[in-house]
């Protein structure tokens, strides 16, 4: 993907489902008119044919042979020509009905990756990707139900209450009324099975949540024996959604129910009008036939009238509920006209910093000027600021107060892509995906040819360990990187970092995870790739940062001490404390 089709945030979106539906559907509205036209010619025909009884009926009463044959013969066909414009509907309404979950899936999860990382740490991921899921899926059936359930129902109505008029106005007064009440009952029955729906989803989401999140943690969960407690955990999850699914399917059979005790009370008046009209010799007998065939034709819709309706506020609780969740006001975004970060040195001041994390204050006035190319550790016991630190120089989260600048850009000023893709990240825990290894390093470089994926892997002490293995560089890493070793996992990502190239490095205890052998390997390897690069580096492990340019010690987000190794280490301060505590070389916690 070129860089030119992410370098800025989306639009924002629609947040109501007949808003987002109309969004996801533009780029398929001419399959759209086709498939609702056809369904329009086919319903409409529909009723038409049903009439055709009529002339049967009257031709058989008045003994007139040709009109019986005729219209005998010309009903399978009518009913053929019917049946070809119905799957000319189908054809042409797929493109719209795979569409739109594709279109749906498409932009919520473009949009979902530019929120914050504040917004992912409150959230479950299984619980957003089911939001996403069920956004999807409620959008497909908004086109199926509007297609094949409300026009291909509406419309006989329509045609059959004017039928109905112009033929008997009692009848069809009936009919009419029976439509308005059917019409104003559901519409009155809607809102609360659209709350049923939205709690139902609000339930499931919860529940994948929780099951995604005992998956995703099934060692810890293992290793303190409480899979048993988990499971009990899992099942008042899924109990709860029973229990919500229960109360939405039977108040579905309620409105049924009621539906179908209207229409039974129209239909008997409409009935014996008819009956009473042909007995005295104003209506035929195939007008009858027809009349009660039109009736019984349509009947399906009064009494799944309900149904449908429940059908779309179970879909609306759905995507209501998703969208609510995943389209909401973006917390970082671009500026408008942001301009690409042009990184020449990579020099980075901080100049009057302030935040606050959660109304605890993690920064007030806090500046610091990194010149280019320098090699900078970063040292402090948790809650220091070194980790809000990384994530306010990836724009992570807005200031408060104050600027970061890259070479002298502001860095809110430019896009979020740019400013990415100018650091490379070695971090404590790898994030590695469910792919390949190639794959895995592959993603700080995607155009990147074998040659130089294996020189890097080479260059982190990896390519030996990646060929030891039965697929080599295509073996699957499992879901973040489960198959492989710590100390494997760390050199992936530190290859990773070296394809990516970028001018300026974060190294997050990178050699956290690693044994004493392949710490020294990999030392050297990151002394090749520090070169000529602005170096910030994190560790709890004082000796790993002896070789940095300066060391800046941090203490409840302020500067404390700020100097090489030799001079803080003999400086009588917080770092000669910590050198001289450490037993093993760690920073205690």
């Amino acid at each position: 993907m070129s860089h030119s089709n992410l370098q800025h945030t989306p639009q924002e979106l629609p947040q109501t489902p007949l808003g987002f539906f109309w969004l996801v559907s533009k780029k398929y509205k001419w399959w759209a008119l086709g498939a609702t036209t056809a369904v329009a010619i086919a319903s409409s025909a529909g009723v038409y044919l049903r009439l055709m009884i009529e002339q049967i009926v009257n031709g058989i009463e008045g003994n007139d042979i040709q009109t019986v044959v005729f219209f005998s013969l010309l009903y399978p066909v009518a009913y053929f020509l019917i049946a070809v414009v119905w799957r000319i509907s189908g054809v042409t309404g797929s493109f719209w009905l795979l569409g739109v979950p594709k279109e749906t899936t498409d932009t919520l999860s473009r949009y979902s990756s530019y929120h914050s990382h504040s917004y992912f740490s409150n959230r479950f991921a299984g619980s957003l990707s089911n939001k996403i899921s069920n956004v999807s899926r409620a959008m497909e059936e908004f086109v199926a139900t509007f297609l094949w359930s409300f026009l291909e129902n509406a419309i006989p109505l329509v045609l059959t209450a004017i039928i109905f008029w112009q033929t008997d106005r009692a009848v069809g007064i009936a009919f009419v009324l029976l439509v308005i009440v059917s019409l104003v009952l559901n519409i009155l029955l809607m809102p609360r099975k659209r709350v049923l729906s939205l709690e139902l989803a609000k339930a499931q989401s919860k529940t994948t949540g929780f099951v995604v999140d005992v998956i995703s943690n099934i060692t810890a969960v293992r290793q303190f024996s409480q899979g048993e407690r988990e499971s009990q955990g899992i099942q008042e999850y899924t109990k709860e959604v029973q229990r919500k699914a229960g109360w939405s399917f039977i108040y579905s059979e309620y409105m049924m129910f009621v539906n179908s005790l209207v229409f039974t009370a129209f239909a008997l008046f409409m009935f014996i009008t008819l009956t009473d009209k042909w007995a005295v010799g104003d209506i035929t007998s195939g007008r009858l036939v027809g009349f009660i065939l039109l009736v019984t034709y349509t009947s399906g819709t009064f009494i799944f009238l309900g149904r449908i309706v429940s059908r779309i506020a179970k879909m609306y609780g759905q995507a209501e509920e998703g969208l609510q969740e995943l389209v909401i006001p973006h917390e970082v975004t671009d500026t408008p006209g942001a301009q690409d970060l042009q990184v020449d040195n990579a020099s980075i001041d901080w100049k009057s910093v302030g935040f606050s994390f959660e109304d605890s204050a993690v920064f007030t006035d806090f500046n610091l000027h990194i010149p280019a190319g320098q090699r900078m550790g970063l040292v402090g016991q948790s809650g220091a600021g070194k980790t809000t630190f990384v994530s306010l120089l990836l724009r992570q989260h807005n200031l408060f107060a104050g600027e970061i600048h890259i070479d002298g850009q502001d860095i809110s000023a430019v896009t979020q892509e740019s400013l990415r893709r100018a650091i490379a990240i070695v971090p404590q825990e790898p994030a590695l995906f469910h792919r390949t290894i190639k794959e895995n390093i592959l993603y700080g470089k995607p155009d990147a040819t074998q040659d130089e994926v294996i020189a890097v892997a080479k260059k982190a002490q990896a390519h030996d360990f990646i060929m030891a293995l039965s697929q080599g560089y295509d073996t699957m890493v499992g879901e973040r990187g489960v198959k492989l070793s710590g100390g494997q996992k760390q050199r992936v990502a530190i290859a990773r970092a070296m394809l990516k190239d970028a001018p300026i490095l974060v190294l997050d205890e990178a050699t956290s995870a690693l044994d004493s052998e392949s710490e020294v390997l990999i030392q050297q390897a990151l002394e090749t790739l520090m070169e000529g690069r602005t170096v910030i580096a994190i560790a709890h492990r004082l000796s790993t940062l002896r070789e940095m340019d300066r060391i800046i010690v941090m203490e409840a987000g302020e500067i404390k001490e700020d100097g090489t190794h030799d001079t803080l280490a003999q400086g009588g301060g917080v770092y000669q404390k910590l050198w001289n505590h450490q037993a093993g070389g760690f920073l205690p916690e």
